[in-house]
């Protein structure tokens, strides 16, 4: 793995054969009510005993593995987003999807909801490989999720570029090797071509 400063105007995103794209605040907006969900979790640790007192959802969803609850702990997460996720507003970034040799999305939400919301969008034909935060063992910032979803596009690390919308997805690239672009610092032409 590679530890190195990435800016975020290098190269234009047309320059890549590859992009990696978040999912949640960068190709939709899920509307998940993550306080509803934190409570729910919260119950799933009260139900075994375990006081969840001032932990937010993250804190929970890292102690549910030595509580013994992970598998609880993320059915009860992913049973939220699954509904959800049909109900994601499209974000205009989503215009770029399918502009590139291999795309592949990495998100910190659970596969199946990346697969609905990218269906109920028309931008499943486009993406070749999910990554989400149940696929592995570790979640962004760690590299780990952002690599395999590389290689299960097959990409060259070099010519990828990962697009998300949060400092977690900056650092997850950056410990990665793999360039990054804030999705906001985008500007997608609607003739096709990327810009940013």
């Amino acid at each position: 793995m590679t530890d190195r400063s990435l800016t975020t105007a290098e190269r234009p995103l047309s320059a890549f054969e590859a992009a990696v794209w978040d999912l949640d605040g960068t190709l939709v907006r899920l509307p998940v009510d993550w306080d509803a969900v934190t409570r729910d979790v919260a119950s799933v640790f009260e139900a075994a005993g375990i006081d969840a007192t001032g932990a937010d959802l993250w804190q929970l969803l890292e102690r549910s593995g030595d509580a013994g609850l992970r598998t609880e702990v993320e059915r009860t997460i992913a049973d939220h987003e699954r509904r959800e996720a049909s109900s994601a507003d499209r974000l205009p970034s989503a215009d770029a999807v399918g502009r590139f040799e291999a795309e592949g999305v990495c998100s910190l939400n659970c596969e199946d909801a990346c697969r609905v919301a990218l269906e109920t969008h028309g931008l499943s034909p486009y993406v070749d490989a999910i990554v989400g935060r149940d696929s592995l063992d570790v979640w962004k910032p760690d590299p780990a999720p952002l690599l395999e979803t590389v290689r299960r596009l097959d990409a060259d690390a070099e010519q990828t570029v990962f697009v998300g919308d949060s400092e977690r997805d900056e650092v997850t690239a950056r410990r990665a090797g793999i360039e990054f672009r804030y999705v906001r610092d985008l500007e997608i032409d609607p003739a096709g071509r990327n810009e940013g």
